[in-house]
């Protein structure tokens, strides 16, 4: 014996076996879950709506009408970008897509506070590729990391089609923008769009169904290795004030965070996750058996020193208030664009009745 005193670190209120139950009210995971499950029937309605507002000019008014949902400019991240930079060189909304640009700084906004926290809270792909990872342990026992020499190389492809899509997006000048987004082709981007997933090619459906099988053995990995939209928000996230943090004076060192990452982040060796891959999804924190050691926070949590102060009173975010945050900025942004009138598109009916019915041959 070294007669040194040995602490005995209490462990997180409610949990049973280091967890909390699924059903508890302060499971992170749970609202993450509810939050993610949220955003994906959104999106199929907005798929679904999309889709036969399209018919109805198609069909030449033949079938039934169904307002075009505003939604749907949450999946033209490049006209967002073109947008962002008429915006910023000339002061004004763009006259189109405008709620395309507002999308994603909404989504910007959130990196910036809370990490790469629309990744893996907000993003319908995200939760798609997720689920498929889940799958794929619960059949075969297990997920696979790829050996480093592999895995670093292939994580700068997302930034390399980062920096092909911002040199298209953002090498225009803004009257060049205007003239592009005006056309035929960019008044009809989104139809172009769900052109491309209504007819793929051969290609593009071997590709699908490559990285779905894919992510059954490696968790995430359109999004660790490919996805340019998470490229772009990781960088900003570099700059959230919000991180994971971690006492080691009260760290029992059982390496449950970094076991059960979704990112790979080796957790258990850091006082505070820096890194561009931590999506702010918390896993960590519910991996964590020990009170008050792992938080999603601005400061270190205080581990033994904790009195019982609420978590706002020692600047730690909850699962709750992860989810008032993402879903209160995401919501106000559509509340200004309703606001400003930028919701909804300007082109008029009778040019979507011309345009959309020939959209396979309106080209760049």
């Amino acid at each position: 014996m070294n007669g040194k005193k040995r602490t005995r670190w209490q462990r997180r209120p409610g949990t049973i076996g280091g967890k909390l139950p699924w059903n508890d009210w302060r499971n992170a995971s749970s609202w993450r879950k509810a939050t993610q499950f949220l955003l994906l029937a959104i999106n199929i309605y907005i798929g679904v709506t999309f889709y036969y507002w399209v018919r109805y000019f198609e069909t030449a008014g033949t079938s039934v009408y169904i307002p075009r949902p505003g939604g749907i400019e949450g999946w033209l991240p490049i006209a967002g970008l073109m947008n962002i930079r008429y915006t910023l060189e000339t002061g004004f909304l763009p006259p189109i897509h405008a709620a395309s640009m507002l999308l994603l700084v909404a989504f910007i906004l959130i990196s910036l506070l809370l990490k790469k926290a629309f990744c893996s809270w907000l993003c319908p792909v995200g939760t798609l590729s997720e689920l498929l990872g889940n799958l794929g342990k619960k059949v075969f026992g297990r997920n696979f990391t790829l050996p480093r020499w592999l895995d670093i190389p292939l994580l700068s492809l997302k930034y390399l089609l980062l920096s092909f899509f911002l040199y298209i997006a953002l090498s225009m000048p803004a009257q060049g923008i205007q003239y592009f987004l005006m056309s035929a082709y960019g008044m009809i981007i989104d139809v172009k769009m769900l052109d491309f997933f209504r007819h793929i090619g051969s290609a593009t459906l071997i590709f699908v169904v490559v990285i779905s099988v894919l992510s059954l053995f490696i968790r995430n990995a359109w999004c660790r290795y490919l996805c340019p939209y998470g490229a772009l928000l990781g960088l900003f996230s570099l700059l959230s004030p919000f991180k994971i943090r971690r006492n080691a004076d009260s760290c029992i060192d059982c390496g449950k965070c970094a076991k059960n990452c979704p990112s790979h982040i080796p957790v258990d060796r850091l006082i505070q996750v820096r890194t561009v891959e931590c999506t702010g999804c918390m896993t960590c924190v519910e991996s964590c058996p020990v009170a008050s050691t792992l938080s999603f926070s601005l400061q270190t949590p205080p581990g033994a020193q904790d009195n019982g102060k609420p978590l706002w009173r020692q600047k730690t975010l909850s699962g709750v208030a992860m989810t008032l945050l993402v879903l209160g900025i995401l919501f106000a942004t559509i509340g200004y664009a309703i606001y400003a009138n930028v919701w909804d598109t300007p082109v008029p009916d009778h040019m979507y009745f011309q345009l959309i019915p020939k959209a396979k041959m309106i080209g760049h």
